[in-house]
């Protein structure tokens, strides 16, 4: 899969070379490209946002630079669009399966200042997709939250085992996990994870995801 993001900050992106998505890049197993925006607008000085019209505060992305941008990167309409942008549904760990099953590249539009002329998103986006009930300067960090979460779950990326009993599957949030030393300040490790006896794991591993869930994310349950 390739995922191309839009931004007016290509160079925040940098971020993506690293860790686990950083090795699946390597590897061939996602490509993510950033691009520039202001290399496709029209204006002379590089402008890509203007005053919005009816007045208000700040400065509205224009939906020229963007267009261009768009059909320079994705000509056939082959990938899936997705503006991020506080207005659009949230983000799910469903949601995020479905894109990485269906398997389509992926172009990314990251919106700044106080965000993008309507028809750029009438004319070029599939959908919106919001990370959350607030608000950031731009839709950089929401571009590589989604760009993470869809390239976990690409095959080769992570083992199979590693996406199994994590937080959200079957609407539940991950039991708690540990590691050496067995004792760390008076605390120690729960002895059934130390017994070898795997169908005890299993089922106090599911009893404190339902415990958790109960405390922290009672929505999930219902």
């Amino acid at each position: 899969m390739k995922i191309t993001v839009l931004t007016l900050f290509p160079e925040m992106f940098a971020a993506l070379s690293s860790s686990v998505i950083g090795r699946a890049q390597r590897a061939n197993k996602v490509e993510i490209e950033a691009v520039d925006i202001r290399d496709y607008t029209e204006d002379k000085h590089q402008k890509c946002d203007d005053y919005p019209f009816g007045g208000g505060a700040g400065m509205v992305m224009m939906a020229q630079p963007i267009g261009s941008a768009v059909e320079a990167v994705d000509p056939g309409h082959a990938a899936r669009r997705i503006y991020l942008s506080p207005k659009g549904k949230t983000l799910t760990q469903e949601k995020v399966v479905s894109l990485a099953e269906e398997g389509r590249d992926l172009v990314l539009l990251c919106g700044h200042y106080e965000g993008v002329d309507q028809r750029a998103i009438d004319l070029f986006i599939d959908e919106e997709i919001s990370i959350g009930d607030y608000v950031l300067t731009g839709g950089e960090l929401p571009a590589m939250v989604l760009a993470d979460c869809v390239s976990r779950y690409l095959d080769g990326v992570l083992s199979p085992s590693s996406l199994v009993q994590e937080s959200f599957s079957e609407h539940l949030l991950e039991y708690p996990q540990y590691t050496r030393p067995a004792e760390y300040r008076g605390l120690r490790v729960p002895e059934v994870l130390r017994s070898g006896n795997h169908a005890e794991i299993d089922t106090w591993r599911r009893e404190k995801a339902i415990e958790i869930t109960k405390k922290m994310r009672p929505d999930l349950l219902k």
